[in-house]
């Protein structure tokens, strides 16, 4: 297959090249892999049996896609090209849940030579387009996608006995212009699948997650490779299957009109950006024991080993409607269905259920880009700048109060009840990036990788990605959050690898950069935070732990869903619960922590302001 490639490219440079590859992962008892290579040009009728599953890939219908001479295309162009068609054919009577991803081919990357025998040069991810059908179904923004956004194409079910007709066409963004002549993309498709009851679906529907509830002043985006642009909300928008979360802005008062009339596609300037916000919609978790004693989630299709505390597994999430509302444990074995649900304290607010939250997508900054301890700034959430630090708890709750205070700058109505993050609301963050939903479920990234990578800038600029799990690299900003660059193996998404998602749709800034204070308190102990004496906030603002052991923290008792004791030194983070003496919990590590993580919390500080110290908004809109 290797010498069609490289005789390909030795007959013309501009070849646009595409190599597939067939993995299909079955868990029906233990985990068997069964792999196919094929080029482009198919290899007819080929079949798998493992066990009592008996799936057959079928491309008698495809003579393949050849893309010579390819050119960037519009994608117009593109939707209308040949395409690459295969069948899944389920002939058991067992039901599979999967995900299709499109992936690149590590084996042909390394043996991929141009005729002077130079290693070939890649298109990056950014600059390759697709359009999958499975069935009568199309996935994706506007019936197409980028694989900068993430390698899963395609999520759904196969049903017993059933067959399914697909589709693939790809082609090179129009916007990759001359620099992608010459490049090449080669890739591999890539199969999870599995064996669940009816109610536990491997990937669940868009249709199950809480629609965002957006302001009149929010814009709808998505990033298309180069820039974030507006998106159609009700085509597309995310994906939370595929890694891809719901991302909104604002953007200045003399620019909202302009962008509220602007059609889909049109590019959000980031200088016009305000805010930026990742939706988190209303959910339950559970987590589960592999070894009946240590519950550090679940193995799943997402890990080759059984889970650690320094490699933890999957949390299962499942997302619900208002009207649900759970507390059980949030532990079950392994040997059982996923059960015990419990729904995270971050969606509700006071006495009113949360369809979900607006969470800042980075750590909070200024207008003025200067770190002091005052309310009167007005905060901004953008990536590359200095993340306001020198600032102590009670100012933060202030600042938190004014985005959606009555005459705010941006737009807001004060039904968003916008605030400085809880404790609890980090933890539904967290929870579900260690979620199929999550970074821990986006197959870009394996073994350590799916640990959130840290952002060692020492100059706090957020959004910074060190392209390595938090206890590996050196200070600085290596890579920026949009960098999707892979490393030599082909894996592992540099910049986006530093978000809740693995993707640039998820939330950044949650391992290292600064230290965040969340308003989690011990006991009503005001410390250094410039409250007044007694501490009289009302309690849908912060998180009163009553206890230094995190295991008794609520009342005696765990505090489910706030990421403490129930995941306490996963990817061995740090973890140091509050005290009278420092009475305010920080999250996230900074920047030059070996331990720094998303499951990292410390009682740093007596809540007054420091220069290593941020923080982070949330908006909890009412119904």
């Amino acid at each position: 297959m290797i010498n069609k490639i490289n005789g390909i490219i030795r007959d013309n440079k501009k070849i646009f090249i595409i190599g597939i590859i067939i993995i299909l992962l079955l868990l029906i008892i233990g985990i068997s892999y069964a792999w196919l290579m094929t080029t482009l040009q198919g290899e007819k009728d080929i079949s798998i049996l493992v066990d009592t599953i008996d799936l057959e890939l079928d491309e008698s219908a495809s003579e393949g896609i050849q893309l010579v001479n390819a050119i960037p295309t519009y994608d117009d162009e593109g939707k209308v090209s040949s395409p690459y068609k295969f069948s899944l054919v389920n002939k058991s009577d067992i039901d599979l849940y999967y995900s299709l991803s499109l992936i690149d081919d590590e084996e042909l990357i390394n043996n991929c030579q141009t005729t002077d025998g130079s290693p070939c040069e890649l298109l990056d991810s950014k600059d390759v387009r697709f359009e999958v059908k499975v069935g009568n179904d199309y996935q994706y923004l506007d019936n197409m996608g980028s694989l900068s956004d993430s390698p899963v194409i395609y999520h759904g079910v196969i049903n017993a006995n059933e067959t399914v007709d697909c589709e693939l066409r790809v082609w090179i963004n129009i916007n990759a212009g001359n620099d992608a002549m010459g490049k090449a993309f080669l890739g591999k498709l890539k199969v999870f699948a599995t064996q669940q009851v009816a109610e536990d679906k491997f990937i669940q529907d868009n249709e199950e997650v809480n629609e965002p509830k957006m302001d009149s002043n929010m814009i709808a985006v998505r990033h298309d490779g180069y820039n974030w642009v507006k998106t159609d909300k009700d085509n597309g928008w995310y994906n939370y299957g595929r890694g891809i979360w719901a991302n909104a802005v604002t953007v200045s008062s003399d620019t909202l009109s302009t962008y509220q009339s602007a059609g889909v596609g049109t590019v959000i300037n980031m200088d016009d950006i305000e805010t930026m916000w990742v939706w988190i919609p209303r959910y339950s978790y559970t987590i589960t024991s592999e070894d009946g004693n240590n519950y550090y989630g679940k193995r799943g299709v997402y890990l080759s080993d059984t889970p650690t505390r320094a490699l933890p597994g999957e949390i299962d999430i499942k997302f619900i409607g208002t009207d649900v509302k759970e507390k059980g444990t949030a532990r079950y074995s392994n040997t059982e269905a996923p059960k015990n649900w419990y729904t995270p304290d971050a969606f509700t607010f006071g006495d009113v259920e949360l369809s979900g939250i607006w969470v800042g997508k980075f750590e909070t900054s200024n207008t003025t880009q200067s770190s002091t301890n005052s309310a009167t700034l007005d905060p901004i959430i953008k990536p590359n700048v200095s993340s306001w630090r020198n600032i102590n708890v009670s100012n933060i709750y202030n600042v938190g109060l004014k985005v959606s205070a009555e005459g705010n700058m941006y737009g807001f109505s004060q039904s968003m009840n916008s605030h400085a993050m809880r404790n609890d609301e980090w933890g539904a963050v967290a929870y579900l990036s260690q979620s199929a939903y999550g970074k821990l479920g986006n197959v870009n990234f394996i073994g350590a990788d799916k640990e959130i990578y840290q952002n060692k800038s020492n100059q706090y600029i957020t959004g910074c990605s060190s392209g390595l799990p938090s206890n590996n690299g050196a200070q600085g900003c290596q890579y920026r959050y949009d960098d999707n660059t892979r490393d030599e193996s082909g894996e592992s998404g540099k910049g986006v690898g530093a978000s809740s998602t693995g993707t640039i749709y998820g939330v950044y800034d949650m391992s290292g950069g600064a230290w965040e204070y969340v308003m989690g308190n011990y006991n009503d102990t005001i410390g250094g935070s410039g409250f007044g004496e007694p501490l009289t906030l009302d309690s849908k603002y912060y998180n009163k732990y009553t206890s230094s052991t995190a295991s008794e923290a609520c009342n005696g008792g765990v505090c489910y869903s706030h990421a403490l004791s129930e995941t306490a030194g996963w990817y061995n983070d740090y973890q140091t619960m509050v005290t009278s003496t420092n009475p305010w919990l920080v999250r996230g590590g900074g920047y030059g922590n070996t331990d720094a993580g998303v499951f990292n919390f410390n009682a740093w500080g007596n809540g007054g302001a420091n220069y290593l110290s941020s923080f982070r908004l949330v908006m909890s809109p009412s119904p």
